[in-house]
């Protein structure tokens, strides 16, 4: 069965934090048997920095950011089962959406989400965008975190089921690794610099950082350059893929702060949480409705409701309790949020709906 996945990117995870999902759902898909094809675009920079080659488990597209190159690319879609067009493509996003008249009529037609608070912002205040007028002909739509209130929205607008598919860790990608003098630190942040997430990085990290001057803060991510940042906190930059699981084992604790609009929909786990988890890293996180159904609190993970708790958490764990949460969490992620886990949804969903678009067709 042909799976035809039109996304950011696959091969760079360059300002592209989708990557590592796309890498752990569909190399996982493949193994039930979908021949996956990933068609991304050559535009941001992204293929001047690759962090994999084509995987064997994929065929990955690349195509240049011009319109007939994307007309090329989407007539491909005639010859799949699924077709997937993914948010956040960054270029034709609006145009893109047309795989889904030139796919035959017995392929399954998805929208997945993976950033729904942006997308259903902009839906509210665009009701003219294209996607909500193809909404009610799509098979589903798929999102990468959102829980009920995702749903209700995307139903409410007349998508005909709208499912959640979180991340998750791909065991084999992040898991523990030997300490790395580059990270030392007491704490540790690995975020780009975003217009959406700036003020809650100044809240639960550089204002911890002010509070504790005589420990160590390190940050990773691009767009900090021009930053005036504490004296006790170290900016280096991007952080490649390849060093994640020494940068989130090397510190006493990691930190993941969500950005404004998933902090405020809630039930939207970043990767970063699952990476570190996965690591065996101590994760302190700040607040957000429907993180006890992926860590306990207070065993698993450390929750903060403001820069004050990041700086009392910090003050009292010692490396023995870091240890035993990040364990702890590393424990409870292998046991029921790996992407092996989140395919088997996916694999019989995409097999229900193909068996449903049969029948429709057959009709």
């Amino acid at each position: 069965m042909k799976l035809a996945f039109y996304g950011s990117s696959l091969l760079s995870a360059y300002w592209n934090g989708a990557a590592t999902y796309y890498r752990g759902m569909l190399s996982e898909l493949a193994r039930h048997g979908w021949e996956v094809t990933f068609y991304e675009p050559d535009a941001f920079e992204r293929q001047s920095h690759r962090d994999m080659e084509p995987p064997e488990w994929a065929r990955v597209v690349v195509y240049d950011a011009a319109p007939e190159a994307c007309a090329r690319v989407m007539a491909e879609a005639a010859q799949a089962d699924v077709v997937v067009k993914a948010s956040g493509v960054g270029v034709f996003d609006d145009a893109l959406l047309e795989v889904f008249q030139i796919a035959p009529p017995h392929a399954v037609r998805i929208f997945w989400d993976v950033d729904a608070p942006a997308t259903l912002a902009d839906l509210k205040a665009n009701p003219e965008r294209p996607l909500r007028q193809v909404l009610p002909d799509l098979d589903a739509v798929l999102t990468y975190g959102g829980g009920p209130p995702v749903v209700n929205a995307y139903e409410s607008l007349g998508a005909r089921l709208c499912r959640p598919i979180y991340n998750a860790l791909d065991p084999a990608t992040h898991h523990p690794a030997p300490a790395d003098r580059r990270f030392e630190s007491d704490l540790a942040l690995l975020a780009n610099r975003l217009p959406d997430r700036e003020t809650r990085i100044e809240q639960f990290f550089l204002e911890p950082a002010r509070r504790l001057p005589l420990q160590k803060f390190l940050l990773g991510g691009n767009g900090w350059g021009d930053k005036s940042l504490p004296a006790n906190v170290r900016a280096i930059g991007h952080v490649g893929t390849g060093d994640h699981n020494a940068f989130n084992c090397t510190p006493r604790a990691v930190l993941n702060v969500a950005r404004d609009s998933m902090a405020e929909v809630g039930f939207s786990p970043a990767t970063r949480v699952f990476e570190a988890a996965g690591a065996g890293a101590c994760l302190i996180t700040d607040a957000w409705e429907g993180i006890e159904l992926f860590l306990e609190p207070g065993r698993e993970v450390l929750v903060a409701r403001d820069g004050q708790d990041v700086a009392d958490h910090l003050s009292g764990l010692t490396a023995e309790r870091a240890a035993q949460i990040g364990e702890a969490a590393r424990a409870r992620i292998l046991d029921g949020h790996t992407y092996a886990q989140r395919a088997v949804e996916v694999d019989a969903l995409l097999r229900r709906l193909r068996a449903v678009r049969a029948e429709r067709s057959a009709a």
